[in-house]
Protein backbone atom coordinates (compact mmCIF):
# COMPACT_ATOMS: atom_id res chain seq x y z
CA UNK A 1 0.00 0.00 0.00
CA UNK A 2 1.61 3.70 -1.17
CA UNK A 3 1.39 6.14 1.49
CA UNK A 4 0.03 9.94 0.85
CA UNK A 5 -0.91 12.72 3.48
CA UNK A 6 -3.37 15.52 2.65
CA UNK A 7 -2.06 19.19 3.03
CA UNK A 8 -3.58 22.40 1.83
CA UNK A 9 -2.17 26.14 0.62
CA UNK A 10 -3.03 28.63 2.49
CA UNK A 11 -3.73 30.92 -1.03
CA UNK A 12 -7.02 30.02 -1.25
CA UNK A 13 -7.83 32.18 1.87
CA UNK A 14 -4.93 34.87 1.38
CA UNK A 15 -3.14 35.63 -1.64
CA UNK A 16 0.23 37.35 -0.94
CA UNK A 17 0.57 38.89 -4.61
CA UNK A 18 -2.69 40.23 -4.61
CA UNK A 19 -3.79 41.56 -1.03
CA UNK A 20 -7.29 42.39 -2.49
CA UNK A 21 -7.91 38.53 -2.24
CA UNK A 22 -8.29 37.89 1.77
CA UNK A 23 -5.73 40.16 2.69
CA UNK A 24 -7.74 40.96 6.18
CA UNK A 25 -8.36 37.27 6.59
CA UNK A 26 -6.30 36.45 10.11
CA UNK A 27 -4.44 33.06 9.84
CA UNK A 28 -6.32 31.85 13.10
CA UNK A 29 -9.24 31.09 10.13
CA UNK A 30 -7.21 29.29 7.51
CA UNK A 31 -5.52 27.23 10.06
CA UNK A 32 -9.03 26.14 11.95
CA UNK A 33 -10.81 25.80 8.19
CA UNK A 34 -7.44 23.62 6.92
CA UNK A 35 -8.73 21.20 10.13
CA UNK A 36 -12.27 21.29 9.32
CA UNK A 37 -11.94 20.12 5.92
CA UNK A 38 -10.05 17.29 6.85
CA UNK A 39 -6.55 18.68 5.87
CA UNK A 40 -3.43 16.89 8.16
CA UNK A 41 -1.55 19.83 7.29
CA UNK A 42 -0.68 23.58 5.57
CA UNK A 43 2.17 24.71 3.64
CA UNK A 44 3.26 28.48 4.67
CA UNK A 45 2.56 31.95 3.44
CA UNK A 46 3.44 35.27 4.29
CA UNK A 47 1.22 35.91 7.32
CA UNK A 48 2.60 32.10 9.02
CA UNK A 49 5.18 33.17 11.90
CA UNK A 50 8.68 32.65 10.92
CA UNK A 51 10.49 31.29 14.03
CA UNK A 52 9.14 27.51 15.38
CA UNK A 53 8.79 28.37 19.17
CA UNK A 54 5.46 30.42 17.67
CA UNK A 55 4.66 28.29 14.80
CA UNK A 56 4.78 25.08 15.99
CA UNK A 57 2.43 25.67 18.99
CA UNK A 58 -0.13 27.17 16.67
CA UNK A 59 0.15 24.31 14.51
CA UNK A 60 -0.47 21.98 17.63
CA UNK A 61 -3.83 23.73 18.20
CA UNK A 62 -5.41 22.95 15.18
CA UNK A 63 -3.80 19.76 14.53
CA UNK A 64 -2.11 20.35 12.00
CA UNK A 65 1.90 19.94 10.22
CA UNK A 66 3.73 22.12 8.32
CA UNK A 67 3.99 20.59 5.06
CA UNK A 68 6.54 22.88 2.84
CA UNK A 69 6.05 26.59 1.98
CA UNK A 70 7.17 28.84 -1.24
CA UNK A 71 10.76 30.03 -1.01
CA UNK A 72 11.64 32.98 -3.48
CA UNK A 73 14.93 31.96 -5.26
CA UNK A 74 16.93 34.40 -7.42
CA UNK A 75 19.82 31.82 -8.34
CA UNK A 76 19.48 32.97 -11.66
CA UNK A 77 20.97 36.24 -10.84
CA UNK A 78 22.55 35.43 -7.71
CA UNK A 79 25.48 33.10 -6.54
CA UNK A 80 24.84 30.09 -4.56
CA UNK A 81 26.51 31.47 -1.48
CA UNK A 82 24.63 33.95 -1.27
CA UNK A 83 21.53 32.46 -1.96
CA UNK A 84 22.14 30.06 0.73
CA UNK A 85 22.49 33.35 3.41
CA UNK A 86 19.18 34.57 1.89
CA UNK A 87 17.63 30.98 2.19
CA UNK A 88 18.73 29.66 5.69
CA UNK A 89 16.14 32.15 8.19
CA UNK A 90 13.46 29.87 5.91
CA UNK A 91 15.18 26.16 6.07
CA UNK A 92 15.78 26.32 9.59
CA UNK A 93 12.51 27.18 10.24
CA UNK A 94 11.30 24.36 8.10
CA UNK A 95 13.84 21.96 9.51
CA UNK A 96 12.32 22.69 13.07
CA UNK A 97 8.50 22.42 12.01
CA UNK A 98 10.13 18.96 10.13
CA UNK A 99 8.10 20.22 6.74
CA UNK A 100 8.93 17.67 3.85
CA UNK A 101 10.78 20.77 1.55
CA UNK A 102 11.53 23.53 0.24
CA UNK A 103 9.49 24.41 -2.39
CA UNK A 104 11.67 26.69 -4.76
CA UNK A 105 10.36 29.34 -7.21
CA UNK A 106 12.61 31.22 -9.47
CA UNK A 107 11.70 34.63 -8.75
CA UNK A 108 14.54 36.10 -11.16
CA UNK A 109 12.31 38.32 -13.53
CA UNK A 110 9.06 36.72 -13.06
CA UNK A 111 6.12 38.27 -13.83
CA UNK A 112 4.07 36.53 -11.86
CA UNK A 113 2.89 39.19 -9.38
CA UNK A 114 3.14 41.59 -11.85
CA UNK A 115 -0.18 42.15 -13.06
CA UNK A 116 0.73 45.20 -15.70
CA UNK A 117 2.86 41.98 -17.61
CA UNK A 118 1.16 40.09 -20.27
CA UNK A 119 2.03 36.25 -19.94
CA UNK A 120 3.32 36.29 -23.46
CA UNK A 121 6.55 38.58 -22.40
CA UNK A 122 7.83 36.47 -19.97
CA UNK A 123 11.91 36.08 -19.40
CA UNK A 124 12.94 32.95 -21.11
CA UNK A 125 16.47 31.46 -21.30
CA UNK A 126 19.30 29.82 -23.68
CA UNK A 127 19.84 26.35 -23.55
CA UNK A 128 23.92 27.99 -22.25
CA UNK A 129 22.08 29.83 -19.80
CA UNK A 130 19.44 27.25 -18.74
CA UNK A 131 23.15 24.86 -18.16
CA UNK A 132 24.80 27.61 -16.32
CA UNK A 133 21.47 28.10 -14.28
CA UNK A 134 21.46 23.84 -13.61
CA UNK A 135 24.80 23.84 -12.45
CA UNK A 136 24.19 26.75 -9.83
CA UNK A 137 20.55 24.84 -8.53
CA UNK A 138 22.35 21.50 -8.10
CA UNK A 139 24.67 22.96 -5.58
CA UNK A 140 22.33 24.73 -3.84
CA UNK A 141 19.53 21.75 -4.09
CA UNK A 142 22.92 19.52 -2.57
CA UNK A 143 22.87 21.66 0.09
CA UNK A 144 19.48 21.95 1.21
CA UNK A 145 19.70 18.06 1.40
CA UNK A 146 22.52 18.30 3.77
CA UNK A 147 20.37 20.61 5.58
CA UNK A 148 17.65 18.19 5.86
CA UNK A 149 15.29 20.34 3.66
CA UNK A 150 15.21 18.54 0.41
CA UNK A 151 14.43 20.87 -2.50
CA UNK A 152 11.22 20.92 -4.85
CA UNK A 153 11.86 22.66 -7.74
CA UNK A 154 8.13 24.49 -8.62
CA UNK A 155 7.60 25.26 -12.32
CA UNK A 156 5.30 28.31 -12.48
CA UNK A 157 3.44 30.36 -15.01
CA UNK A 158 5.29 33.54 -15.52
CA UNK A 159 8.86 32.73 -14.29
CA UNK A 160 11.83 31.15 -16.96
CA UNK A 161 10.64 27.54 -15.97
CA UNK A 162 6.75 27.47 -17.63
CA UNK A 163 6.55 24.84 -19.93
CA UNK A 164 7.57 21.38 -21.52
CA UNK A 165 10.59 22.95 -23.02
CA UNK A 166 11.61 24.60 -19.89
CA UNK A 167 11.30 21.96 -17.62
CA UNK A 168 13.02 18.99 -19.90
CA UNK A 169 15.74 21.26 -20.11
CA UNK A 170 15.78 21.81 -16.57
CA UNK A 171 15.92 18.28 -15.50
CA UNK A 172 18.63 17.60 -18.22
CA UNK A 173 20.73 20.23 -16.62
CA UNK A 174 20.31 19.03 -13.41
CA UNK A 175 21.29 16.22 -10.87
CA UNK A 176 18.71 14.29 -8.69
CA UNK A 177 19.18 16.42 -5.90
CA UNK A 178 16.96 19.04 -7.53
CA UNK A 179 13.69 17.69 -6.68
CA UNK A 180 10.61 18.59 -9.06
CA UNK A 181 7.35 19.45 -7.40
CA UNK A 182 4.44 18.24 -10.21
CA UNK A 183 1.89 21.14 -10.21
CA UNK A 184 -1.27 20.23 -12.23
CA UNK A 185 -2.79 23.15 -12.61
CA UNK A 186 0.06 25.21 -13.76
CA UNK A 187 0.84 22.58 -16.72
CA UNK A 188 -2.29 22.84 -17.88
CA UNK A 189 -2.34 26.53 -18.06
CA UNK A 190 1.28 26.56 -19.94
CA UNK A 191 -0.32 23.79 -22.23
CA UNK A 192 1.80 20.98 -21.02
CA UNK A 193 0.10 17.51 -20.62
CA UNK A 194 0.04 16.22 -17.00
CA UNK A 195 1.30 12.61 -18.28
CA UNK A 196 4.11 13.28 -20.57
CA UNK A 197 5.61 15.28 -17.15
CA UNK A 198 4.59 12.15 -14.77
CA UNK A 199 6.30 9.51 -17.66
CA UNK A 200 9.50 11.45 -18.43
CA UNK A 201 10.32 13.06 -14.99
CA UNK A 202 8.26 10.66 -12.56
CA UNK A 203 11.31 9.89 -10.83
CA UNK A 204 12.08 13.49 -10.15
CA UNK A 205 8.86 14.03 -8.43
CA UNK A 206 9.23 14.60 -4.57
CA UNK A 207 6.49 16.90 -4.04
CA UNK A 208 2.54 17.47 -6.04
CA UNK A 209 0.34 20.29 -5.93
CA UNK A 210 -3.35 19.67 -7.13
CA UNK A 211 -4.59 22.23 -8.36
CA UNK A 212 -7.66 22.22 -11.39
CA UNK A 213 -8.44 24.62 -13.79
CA UNK A 214 -11.52 26.26 -15.42
CA UNK A 215 -11.20 25.71 -19.19
CA UNK A 216 -13.62 28.58 -20.00
CA UNK A 217 -11.45 30.91 -18.46
CA UNK A 218 -8.79 29.31 -19.76
CA UNK A 219 -9.89 29.65 -23.33
CA UNK A 220 -11.10 32.84 -23.46
CA UNK A 221 -7.17 34.42 -22.42
CA UNK A 222 -5.29 36.59 -24.70
CA UNK A 223 -1.38 35.80 -23.51
CA UNK A 224 -0.68 38.88 -25.54
CA UNK A 225 -2.96 41.18 -23.32
CA UNK A 226 -3.72 39.42 -19.88
CA UNK A 227 -1.05 39.28 -16.98
CA UNK A 228 -1.08 36.02 -14.67
CA UNK A 229 -2.35 37.97 -11.96
CA UNK A 230 -5.58 38.62 -14.68
CA UNK A 231 -5.98 35.48 -14.99
CA UNK A 232 -6.23 34.53 -11.15
CA UNK A 233 -8.90 37.31 -10.69
CA UNK A 234 -10.59 36.18 -13.57
CA UNK A 235 -10.56 32.22 -11.81
CA UNK A 236 -8.11 30.25 -13.94
CA UNK A 237 -7.79 28.60 -10.94
CA UNK A 238 -9.99 26.07 -9.01
CA UNK A 239 -9.79 23.34 -6.64
CA UNK A 240 -9.49 19.34 -7.57
CA UNK A 241 -13.47 18.27 -8.62
CA UNK A 242 -13.96 21.88 -10.07
CA UNK A 243 -12.19 22.11 -12.95
CA UNK A 244 -11.32 19.96 -16.40
CA UNK A 245 -7.94 17.93 -15.02
CA UNK A 246 -8.68 13.89 -14.41
CA UNK A 247 -7.13 13.12 -10.89
CA UNK A 248 -7.85 10.02 -11.13
CA UNK A 249 -5.97 9.20 -13.68
CA UNK A 250 -3.31 11.63 -12.09
CA UNK A 251 -2.91 9.82 -8.67
CA UNK A 252 -3.18 6.29 -10.49
CA UNK A 253 -0.01 7.37 -12.87
CA UNK A 254 1.81 8.45 -9.95
CA UNK A 255 1.07 5.74 -8.26
CA UNK A 256 2.26 3.44 -10.77
CA UNK A 257 5.69 5.54 -10.78
CA UNK A 258 5.62 4.79 -6.61
CA UNK A 259 5.22 8.34 -5.70
CA UNK A 260 4.87 8.44 -1.92
CA UNK A 261 3.83 11.87 -0.32
CA UNK A 262 2.10 15.44 0.49
CA UNK A 263 -0.77 15.62 -2.19
CA UNK A 264 -1.01 19.46 -1.39
CA UNK A 265 -4.40 21.30 -2.43
CA UNK A 266 -3.75 24.52 -3.88
CA UNK A 267 -5.82 27.08 -5.85
CA UNK A 268 -5.44 30.93 -5.98
CA UNK A 269 -8.74 32.42 -5.96
CA UNK A 270 -11.21 35.23 -4.60
CA UNK A 271 -12.34 33.72 -1.12
CA UNK A 272 -15.67 36.17 -1.68
CA UNK A 273 -16.47 34.17 -4.99
CA UNK A 274 -15.05 31.08 -3.59
CA UNK A 275 -15.56 30.44 0.13
CA UNK A 276 -12.19 28.96 1.06
CA UNK A 277 -13.80 25.91 3.22
CA UNK A 278 -16.25 24.94 0.85
CA UNK A 279 -14.13 24.64 -1.93
CA UNK A 280 -10.99 23.34 0.11
CA UNK A 281 -13.74 20.57 1.47
CA UNK A 282 -14.54 19.88 -2.73
CA UNK A 283 -10.67 19.67 -3.24
CA UNK A 284 -10.34 17.21 0.22
CA UNK A 285 -13.08 14.96 -1.31
CA UNK A 286 -12.61 14.38 -4.71
CA UNK A 287 -8.62 13.86 -3.71
CA UNK A 288 -9.62 11.32 -0.88
CA UNK A 289 -11.90 9.33 -3.46
CA UNK A 290 -9.01 9.41 -6.18
CA UNK A 291 -6.02 8.26 -3.77
CA UNK A 292 -8.25 5.85 -2.57
CA UNK A 293 -8.71 4.51 -6.38
CA UNK A 294 -5.21 4.58 -6.87
CA UNK A 295 -3.95 2.35 -3.90
CA UNK A 296 -2.96 4.72 -1.48
CA UNK A 297 -3.67 4.78 1.95
CA UNK A 298 -3.57 8.07 4.12
CA UNK A 299 -0.81 8.03 7.18
CA UNK A 300 -0.12 10.17 9.91
CA UNK A 301 3.58 10.58 11.10
CA UNK A 302 6.64 10.42 8.71
CA UNK A 303 6.70 8.76 5.26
Amino acid sequence: MLKAKLGIAPIAWSNDDLPQLGGETPLSTCLIESHLAGFQGVESGGKFPKVSTVLKPMLREFQLELVSGWYSGTLLDNTVEDEIEKALPQMQLFRDCGAACLVYGETAGTIQNQQDVPMARRRRLTDEQITEYGEKLSRFAEFCTEYGVPLAFHHHMGTVIEDQNDIDRLMAATNKSVGLLFDSGHLVFAGVDPDSILKKHGSRIVHVHTKDVREDILSSLDWNKDSFLDAVLKGVFTVPGDGMIDFNRITQTLAEIGYQGWFVVEAEQDPAKAPPLEYARIGNVTLRKALSAAGYSLVEGNI
